[in-house]
């Protein structure tokens, strides 16, 4: 079954484009698309499929998320990608902050990732108060949270920028009021909780469990660890040091390679990189991926567009669902209205 993604508006859609060629340039220039690659995967990789909570929302921005200890050092991240992101304030920091992900992977030599916008964003600024210098009214301010959440059929109003973080959070916040209730997308604005993301210690079990929480499966596991084949892990920050491979900022399939030749001199290999040879699901995965980098590529780029709209398309269904609530609301009213005024009447 196909995702029926959100309409943005054509402002959106460009200024999409554009920040695209900027990031290109940007994390080309700054030599850091390894750690644009770890933001992106770490903002994505909290969703929890039973909860539905988590996900690449843009939740990551907030300090309490920020400070777990498998974010360490993407604070970096955000600070360096803060003036750039200054220049585009129509998108929201979800879909930026996955935007630069696929892009690091494709300035890297890596696979073209799919990407479609329209991920709400989580503004960090504090929700703000309904009165009635700051709230839209009535059915216009639905109308933005729908376009927010991804309705059935999103208006798109130019002139109000409805795609903009600030309006987002004024939606959600009016739609708790609404429903005495946070739907399932509203509880995206809330950041996880600590313990979401792999622990590079452990072994397939954890893994396992881990992914499996976000709802992918072992050969989505292997694709994507064969992003390691960018970066290197700090001490300072993980507790290990060191590149999987000789040449850490170019993104081919020497991470399987490497791992099936043995531990070397200079490279490193993680708990969690050593059981996919161990595992018996997993090995055969790494040799396919070692000898032929096509498949490699074809895998990850299906696993990486999978990680970067996790819970996206049922914060579509989610709106949908609000939708029909808000119809019957309105329908229900008006029988009312209609009851007692004939009531009066007699």
């Amino acid at each position: 079954m196909g995702k029926c993604y959100p309409t943005v508006s054509e402002e959106y859609q460009k200024a999409v484009e554009k920040c695209k060629r900027k990031l290109r340039g940007f994390i080309a220039e700054k030599h850091c698309a390894p750690l644009m690659l770890r933001l992106a995967w770490h903002s994505a990789g909290t969703f929890d499929v039973k909860t539905k909570t988590g996900g690449p929302f843009g939740t990551i921005r907030h300090p309490d998320e920020l400070s777990h200890a498998a974010n360490n050092g993407l604070d970096i991240a955000v600070r360096l990608l803060e003036p750039l992101k200054e220049q585009f304030p129509i998108l929201s920091y979800a879909d930026f902050y996955q935007l630069a992900g696929v892009v690091a992977v494709e300035v890297t030599g890596g696979p073209e990732v799919p990407f479609h916008p329209g991920r709400p964003g989580y503004p960090v600024t504090k929700l703000p108060k309904l009165s009635s210098a700051n709230s839209f009214n009535g059915l216009v301010s639905l109308k933005t949270c729908f376009i927010m959440l991804g309705g059935d059929r999103p208006y798109v109003v130019e002139k109000m920028r409805l795609n903009n973080d600030d309006m987002a959070d004024l939606c959600c916040y009016q739609l708790k009021l609404l429903f005495r209730a946070g739907g399932n997308c509203v509880d995206k604005y809330d950041p996880p909780p600590e313990g979401r993301l792999p622990d590079a210690t452990k072994g397939s079990d954890h893994l396992r469990d881990v992914f499996g929480h976000m709802g992918l499966s072992d050969k989505d596991i292997v694709a994507l660890s064969g992003a390691h084949t960018l970066g290197r892990c700090h001490k300072e920050r993980s507790g290990f040091e060191g590149p999987w491979t000789p040449n850490p900022n170019v993104f081919d399939n020497s991470y399987f390679k490497e791992l099936l030749s043995g531990d070397k001199e200079g490279l490193i290999q993680l708990p969690t990189d050593k059981v996919l040879l161990e595992d018996p699901a997993f090995r055969p995965l790494v040799d396919i991926y070692a000898e032929d980098e096509d498949a490699f590529f074809a895998d990850y780029a299906e696993a990486h567009l999978k990680l970067s709209e996790l819970g996206f398309a049922r914060c579509l269904m989610t709106g949908m669902r609000l939708m029909q609530l808000l119809l019957c609301l309105i329908a229900g009213g008006c029988f009312i209205l209609v009851f007692f005024s004939r009531l009066v009447r007699l």
